[in-house]
């Protein structure tokens, strides 16, 4: 037996090791199964090219032993073991590094995060984060007799003569009096389904193979059937269906990658779940770095279900080196363009299962599209709407409405409202119906801050039909409506200069509108950014915070040519009193079209009043 002192930095690592928060100390088990599997890996390789080997038919797995009454747990490998001055090298120094630059990087960042510990080869430390007492035994596959290095950490550790050994490493770890359940099987056995479910050799635990799920992303497409595509998709997504969509790739530049990603069939967030959680791991050679990442792929992703496994990350980087890493960056980077050019493929394979998708993921993709300017190009071309051409319920994307487009139409054009038949009723439509031009219909809250933040598309304006300053003369068709029917220019002055007096502190202008046909009024916003949609939901966000809605003064584009604008402004003359009340009441009827809030209780005693006026009460 002889007896080493530990390199100098090694002390100080293990003094970090100990003395560091305990946050996530199941963490050593994971490292402790890595270096086994490291092992096994390079005995794999070996036994393809060396002649001799020693215990050559001894079976490549790992063994995990717990003897709860002596608190101990025993994790043996079958890999290449190691010689008496391997572990002596190994084991009393800290591979690849020793710097005193490392070890203050790594004291500070294991008060944060103590994961960071497997960093740089140094995992093996991570086993006194719960043993008191480490004992390794090994045997190499040269087949050199077998040593036993021992320590409890605290600065020395010994090594002796150890015969009668098989290939391989046993580690057993007396556990500390805080640490006895790691010396139990269900929490060894959660550890391992966790963090180390897809190491490439068995696990056994107590003698049964607890990993039995197999890392079918690092194998070729051709090599899998559809009923392991789906096996597995049950296993790492939690569910019982096969998924809608499977995106299987791999890539070797600018990053090493192999992923698999999976859409479910059902949106959970819409079924009132809650927030759901990301659904995609990140794992670096089959080992577990981050589960349900919130750094591989965008939060608007977050419905994804799969893996990502890159070898180009370091094994074991920290949730904090996560955050700011380039290579991660990168990776996200490269991961969401792969899967959002899988949509667009898909889109044009299958329109129909698309719009599946569609419909039940497309909220997703619209809140990329208001959060993240970055794929903001791919995701325009993923988006659908309904639209004046498009069937009733089936949309359309902008690709198809830029085909559409009729000559010198230079704008996209698209109008908010509750559902298609309440659109195709209001007056925002009516010129775009009369000179033939298509507009998108946008039914759901979030779809007109979706058009507002594109803002173009393929060089195309994103215009919507309420804007005050909309001007269609130079779109489509060219307008043949006649000046013939409209009230003359000095009625038309009196008739708006009265309107401004009677709804003085409701609008901010009258207008003689070029776009209505048939309906005697509509209400624009003068703010070219601001939609009524748009003004809808920052209302409601004001109600829901306990602070009253704000509202602003709007622009009243009047119809000369209708008959209801005409008399009106023959009444005004006449009975100023009921004029007052129908200007108001045609006020009112614009802003409902509009989708805007009135006082029903004023509104119906007003019109209560021009009904008993009609009927001769």
């Amino acid at each position: 037996m002889s007896t080493h002192e530990f390199q100098a930095e090694t002390k100080k690592l293990l003094d970090i090791v100990i003395h560091s928060l305990y946050t996530e100390r199941d963490i050593f088990v994971r490292e402790l199964i890595s270096n086994s599997s490291d092992a096994l890996e390079k005995m794999r390789h070996e036994s393809l090219t060396a002649e001799d080997v020693f215990d050559a038919d001894v079976p490549l797995e790992v063994s995990i032993d717990l003897n709860e009454e002596k608190h101990t747990m025993t994790i043996t490998d079958t890999g290449v073991g190691m010689t008496r001055e391997e572990l002596e090298k190994n084991l009393g120094t800290i591979a690849h590094s020793g710097s005193g630059s490392f070890l203050a990087e790594l004291a500070e960042a294991a008060q944060k995060d103590v994961s960071l510990i497997g960093q740089f080869g140094v995992g093996f430390y991570a086993a006194f984060m719960a043993a008191e007492k480490v004992t390794v035994q090994s045997r190499s596959w040269d087949g050199s007799e077998g040593n036993e290095w021992t320590s409890d950490g605290a600065g020395s550790f010994t090594i002796s003569d150890c015969p009668g050994l098989h290939r391989g490493t046993r580690m057993i770890l007396e556990l500390k009096d805080d640490a006895h359940e790691y010396a139990t099987k269900w929490k060894v056995e959660n550890i391992i389904k966790q963090y180390s479910a897809f190491v490439p050799f068995p696990i056994k635990l107590e003698g049964e193979t607890v990993n039995t799920v197999q890392a079918i992303w690092t194998r070729s497409k051709n090599e899998i059937t559809e009923e392991e595509y789906n096996d597995f998709y049950k296993f790492i997504g939690n569910a019982a269906d096969e998924p809608q969509f499977r995106l299987h790739f791999s890539a070797d530049a600018p990053l090493a990658i192999n992923a698999l990603l999976f859409v479910p069939k059902e949106n959970f967030e819409n079924m009132g779940f809650g927030r759901v959680d990301p659904g995609v791991n990140l794992y670096c050679q089959r080992i577990l770095i981050d589960q349900h990442s919130e750094n591989i792929l965008p939060e608007w992703l977050r419905f994804l279900k799969g893996v990502v496994d890159s070898e180009d990350l370091p094994l074991n980087i920290s949730r904090q080196a996560l955050q700011d890493n380039a290579l991660v960056l990168k990776l996200r980077k490269v991961i969401t363009k792969r899967f959002l050019k899988y949509l667009a493929e898909e889109a044009k394979r299958d329109p129909d299962n698309y719009l599946d998708f569609w419909n039940t993921f497309g909220i997703f993709l619209k809140e990329g599209v208001t959060s993240d300017f970055e794929f903001q190009k791919e995701l325009a071309k993923l988006v659908r709407f309904e639209s004046s051409r498009s069937e009733d319920g089936k949309p359309t994307s902008l690709t198809e409405y830029v085909e559409r487009m009729g000559e010198g139409q230079d704008s996209i054009y698209y109008i908010n409202g509750p559902n298609r038949a309440a659109i195709e009723a209001g007056p925002y439509v009516e010129m775009f119906r009369k000179k033939d031009i298509e507009i998108i219909y946008t039914m759901e809250p979030i779809d007109d801050f979706v058009l507002n933040h594109l803002g173009e598309f393929e060089g195309k304006k994103l215009v919507s039909a309420d804007r005050a300053d909309l001007d269609l003369s130079t779109d489509g068709e060219t307008d043949s409506k006649t000046e013939d029917d409209k009230l003359e220019t000095e009625a038309t002055s009196e008739l708006i200069t009265w309107l401004k007096k009677i709804l003085d502190d409701r609008v901010a202008d009258v207008i003689d509108s070029k776009r209505l046909v048939d309906s005697p009024a509509m209400i624009v916003n003068p703010d070219g950014y601001m939609t009524s949609s748009m003004e809808r939901i920052m209302a409601a966000s004001r109600v829901e915070k306990g602070l009253a809605p704000e509202s602003s003064k709007k622009n009243l584009e009047i119809n000369l040519a209708s008959p209801l604008i005409k008399q009106l402004a023959e009444l005004s003359k006449k009975d100023e009193d009921f004029a007052t009340e129908v200007a108001e009441q045609i006020y009112d009827n614009a802003m409902i079209q509009a989708g805007l809030v009135v006082d029903p209780m004023v509104m119906v005693e007003r019109n209560y009043k021009i009904l008993n006026k009609s009927v001769g009460v």
